[in-house]
């Protein structure tokens, strides 16, 4: 239990210093935003085949539940663009949509998109804590949404700031996205430990999600304004980061 807080309140005070930072920062430049975003999804990729995808299939015989489970995690995350909007269309980076008419209901609409996206990431740290076959717990997917919760949360905070939200309200509203982190863990762990049939079902379902918000949101975020190659080197080491982690870890 006391591994599985460590994991919550981890991803939980990744973001919130992630928030704080970016209480002093109203705009990133692109090319550094770009870079930090590939960083984090080749985090976000190792993370949910390391930590995730393969554990899932060395828990069960039965393949084919785990495959689908993956589907059903990216389609999960796919029915939630229907009632949220990207997140790369809805930014606000670009200096062009800085103008007058931005109404503070397009950038809450942004700030929801991340919220929805917090309970998969923090269920998929929390399934991962689920010791399997009476192991240790797995660090590596906590570890890798933590590292990206940092730039996650400075991206909370810059278009409620531009908004005109006061930045103790802007800050407020960033803390309780990252309290819905803490509730997914527990969630997943829950999940989890429910059966061990189940847990495998799990992990495919958190590693499918992930894949689909780093596919459909972060990569294409970073090859939007022409610094692809310094977020595909980013990618590259973020990926080789999460794998060094988890031979460390391991």
């Amino acid at each position: 239990m006391i591994q599985v807080w460590i994991s919550a309140l981890g991803l939980c005070g990744a973001t919130v210093i992630g928030s704080v930072i970016g209480l002093f920062f109203r705009e990133l430049p692109h090319k550094l935003n770009d870079t930090i975003l590939g960083f984090c999804a080749g985090v976000m990729l190792a993370s949910s085949a390391i930590g995730l995808i393969l554990p899932a299939f060395d828990g069960t015989n039965q393949w084919w539940w785990v495959a689908l489970s993956i589907m059903c995690g990216a389609l999960f995350l796919n029915l939630l663009d229907f009632v949220t909007p990207h997140l790369h269309s809805i930014t606000g980076l670009d200096p062009e949509q800085h103008n007058n008419d931005r109404t503070l209901d397009r950038v809450l609409l942004f700030v929801l998109a991340i919220a929805l996206h917090k309970l998969p990431e923090g269920m998929a740290a929390g399934v991962s804590m689920t010791p399997a076959d009476g192991g240790a717990a797995d660090w590596t997917v906590s570890m890798g949404i933590a590292i990206q919760n940092i730039p996650e949360g400075m991206v909370i905070i810059a278009p409620l700031l531009l908004a005109g939200v006061s930045r103790v309200r802007t800050f407020c509203i960033a803390l309780f996205i990252a309290l819905l982190e803490v509730a997914g863990v527990w969630l997943g762990f829950a999940l989890g430990t429910i059966s061990e049939l189940l847990l495998p079902m799990m992990l495919g379902f958190a590693g499918g999600a992930m894949l689909y918000v780093t596919s459909d949101e972060m990569i294409p975020e970073t090859h939007a304004h022409g610094y692809q190659k310094q977020a595909t080197y980013a990618l590259v080491l973020g990926f080789i980061t999460i794998i060094l982690l988890q031979k460390t870890l391991g």
